[in-house]
Order: C-alpha cells, then sequence, then structure tokens
C-alpha cells in the first residue's frame, strides 16, 4: 500500500462563497481583513489538488524528505499569496518507493482515486520512465523534477514536463570546458547502474572530446553495491581524473574504499553533489574528498553573492548556512536539487493563470500554456538563477555552479552560462496530438 498524506501547507482553509461574500464591500471590492487571502475571487473555491509522487522509502528518501519540506514551504507562500487562480493549494502525497512499477501505480492513483489535477515531484529517472507511460494514457500533466535527460530525449509524451531543473546533458556540456582545463585531460567515469548514469556515460564523453579532452574508461556500479574496492583495479594508471556520481547510502563507504586504494597519490576528483546530497562533508571517511570539485545544481553552503532572493528561499525551505536544517544541524540538505520543486510549483501557478485553467478539462490547455513559457526571471519564484524554457522538448535551461570542497565546506568557483548548456534538440512534443 502507498502512504498517503494531504498538505494543505498551512495555507488558510477554503471559504465557502456565502462566507466569501460577506467580506465582499458595497463597490464590488474586498475586505482587506488580516490575514484575509482573496480566494474568493475565483470561479470555485475548491482547491487545486497537486499529487506529489514522494520518494518517501527506498534509495531516494533522503531526497523525498526534503523534496517535501520544500514542496510544503512553496505552497504554504503560494496560498498566503492568494492560491493559484484564486484558489487554494492543496498536496496530495503518495509514496512510490524510488520503484519504477510503483510509480505507475501512484500516477494512476492520483488520476483515479484522488482525482488530482497533476501529478509532480519525481525524482529518480527510473521512476519517471516508468511511470510516464501512465500519465500519458490518463492524460494528467506530470511535472518531474528529476535532471533526467529522457524528458528532453523525446522518450516520453507531451503530458511529461520538467520546467524547473536541468537535464544531465546540459549540465555536462556546460562543465566539460572547465573539467578539460581545470582537472586534466584523461577521464575515468564512475557511474549508477541505471538511467541518470547512462546520461552521464552518454553526453560527458563527447563534451569533453570537443573541449580537447577524453574519457579512458567507464565503470558502471550497481546502485545498490555496499562495497567498491573491487571495481578500482579498472581504472587506468593514466587517469588525470577520476569523474563520480554515486547516489544511495554506501556514499561514505565508497570515498573510504576509494582513499585507502589510492593514499595521497591518486588523480584528481570531480563528483556530482549527488554523491554528497544529505551526507555531512565533514563526516568521519570523508577527508579524501577535501581539495575536490563538484557539481551543484544550487550552492549548499550559504554564498557571499547570495541574492535576497536566495536568502528568503533558503529561509523559507529551512536550512541554516551551512545547507543544514535549522532544528537540527546533522540534518543536511539536497540543496543541490530540491529548489527544483519550489521552481517547478512557480511554473505550475504561471501556467495555470495564464490558463486560466478551472480543473481536468483544461489539461491541455495547462500543457500548451507551459509550452509557451520561454523566459523565467530570477527572483523569489526562481532563486536559483534565471532560465530559459524550451517548449519543444519540455526542457529548462539554466546555470551550473562548480564548488570547490576545502576548509569543511563548498565554496562556488565557477558558475556557467545558460548558452553553455544548449544542445541541439532531437524531439519536439508540440507535434504531438493529446
Amino acid at each position: 500500500m502507498t502512504d498517503r498524506k494531504t498538505i494543505s501547507a498551512a495555507g488558510p482553509a477554503p471559504l465557502s462563497r456565502r462566507t466569501a461574500l460577506k467580506g465582499m464591500a458595497a463597490a464590488g471590492g474586498l475586505i482587506a481583513a488580516p490575514g484575509f487571502v482573496r480566494y474568493a475571487q475565483a470561479q470555485s473555491s475548491a482547491p487545486i489538488r497537486i499529487g506529489f509522487q514522494c520518494h518517501r522509502t527506498g534509495i531516494g528518501a533522503a531526497y523525498g524528505r526534503w523534496y517535501e519540506r520544500t514542496t510544503a514551504a512553496a505552497v504554504k507562500l503560494i496560498n498566503e499569496a492568494g492560491g493559484i487562480n484564486g484558489r487554494p493549494v492543496e498536496i496530495v502525497i503518495e509514496d512510490d518507493g524510488t520503484d519504477a512499477g510503483r510509480g505507475a501505480e501512484v500516477v494512476a492513483k492520483f488520476a483515479n482515486q484522488h482525482k488530482t489535477d497533476i501529478v509532480y515531484g519525481t525524482l529518480f529517472s527510473h521512476v519517471v520512465i516508468g511511470s510516464a507511460p501512465a500519465a500519458g494514457e490518463l492524460k494528467i500533466p506530470y511535472y518531474v523534477v528529476s535532471e533526467g535527460y529522457h524528458v528532453a530525449s523525446g522518450q516520453l509524451n507531451r503530458w511529461c514536463l520538467q520546467p524547473g531543473i536541468t537535464d544531465v546533458r546540459a549540465q555536462v556540456t556546460s562543465m566539460a570546458p572547465w573539467i578539460a582545463a581545470n582537472a586534466g585531460k584523461k577521464v575515468t567515469m564512475i557511474y549508477p547502474d541505471y538511467a541518470f548514469g547512462y546520461d552521464h556515460r552518454d553526453y560527458l564523453p563527447p563534451a569533453l572530446e570537443k573541449a580537447g579532452a577524453e574519457v579512458v574508461a567507464k565503470i558502471a556500479i550497481p546502485p545498490t553495491e555496499s562495497s567498491f574496492t573491487k571495481y578500482f583495479p579498472q581504472i587506468p594508471s593514466s587517469t588525470d581524473v577520476l569523474y563520480h556520481v554515486m547516489v544511495g547510502p554506501a556514499v561514505l563507504t565508497f570515498v573510504k574504499e576509494l582513499g585507502e586504494f589510492y593514499g595521497s597519490s591518486g588523480p584528481k576528483l570531480f563528483g556530482f553533489i549527488d554523491s554528497l546530497e544529505a551526507v555531512d562533508i565533514n563526516s568521519p571517511g570523508l577527508e579524501y574528498l577535501d581539495g575536490s570539485h563538484f557539481w551543484e545544481g544550487s550552492p549548499r553552503y550559504a554564498q557571499a553573492d547570495d541574492t535576497d532572493a536566495m536568502k528568503a528561499y533558503r529561509a523559507a525551505v529551512g536550512i541554516d548556512d551551512n545547507g543544514a536544517s535549522v532544528t537540527d544541524p546533522r540534518d543536511i540538505s539536497t540543496a543541490g536539487h530540491m529548489f527544483g520543486c519550489w521552481e517547478t510549483l512557480y511554473v505550475i501557478k504561471q501556467a495555470m493563470e495564464a490558463s486560466g485553467y478551472r480543473g481536468p478539462e483544461d489539461r491541455a490547455k495547462l500543457v500548451e500554456a507551459t509550452e509557451a513559457i520561454t523566459a523565467l526571471a530570477e527572483g523569489p519564484e526562481h532563486p536559483q538563477g534565471d532560465k530559459v524554457f524550451d517548449g519543444k522538448i519540455h526542457q529548462v535551461f539554466g546555470h551550473q555552479y562548480i564548488s570547490k570542497l576545502e576548509g569543511g565546506r563548498l565554496d562556488v568557483v565557477h558558475k556557467t552560462a545558460i548558452e553553455d548548456s544548449r544542445y541541439e534538440p532531437e524531439a519536439d512534443y508540440t507535434t504531438q496530438p493529446f
């Protein structure tokens, strides 16, 4: 059974028409009583119901926990500002166990049982790929926060969109020149043996080759692996840079064993923050990572040049300057990814308002309104930075951050330009019928 929870995210309770009308002034305006939210302007006061496909259990549980907190924080602010189209937003949560088969069941449950307006929030690639056909068959918009190239590739269907976080192909395309210029020319890749890892395997090598470097070995590791020493002899001695993308609870073991294998004489390290999301970088055993570099979707540690919007976002989701929960310094966030939930919800709000969304009968209009978005300005709704949305491939493009781990914290040393990450689209969802 899936685990269900409904969140109204501390937004005001839905108003009945009779109650709302009591607050109307004779001239038709609303009385600005303290705490009064303008839901009464909507044709219906029924909430917008968003089905949140959450990784509460399984390998993605740490992400799920912070995706849920970020979602609640964003919806709280959206509701305090009047909701969407004058209607409050309600989040209905189902746990997919980070499992592809269960993910498809959850999508069907949202559409058929919970009667949600849309489905949102999925991260792990195999779950997205496994769930997308159900979204297409049920004709329910499916807004993922996944990073995988599967959306932009055209592999899915018109009901699937990724407007709040960039994809792996864009990420590695923009960072490859920096890796070649600053880390080394001969790269060995270590990546998880599933769809997310395959995106790295397929798109980093040509990007590095274009930048004058090469991949000398590719080592795929099952995501359930608990010991890694047996893989390290496969790393060629010519390796300048070890590019690692590890996900899951065994990351500490991976780093510890890597340090034991190389000692002080190993190659330089470049990793994706996925390897350390929800992990304290000062944990015993991680000393070997000191001086290495990481990709971050959004910086974990507060930076000296953080904008007011970023500071407000961090406060709203409840993380301190070190990227840990303000209530428990041992509870490390997934800051490199969870901003995508915040930004996706605001894209959904923008598209629902642009399309005049009223209910399931307007789902196709909602998708079309999302496809029509082109630019997203940096600010309270998009604190990670400005972005460009390509409606044909349903994918957003934005800035990437390269940070150096030194002195017990991560500091940004390079921020890519949006144009650095663009690639030639291979699909056009807008040509597909609904």
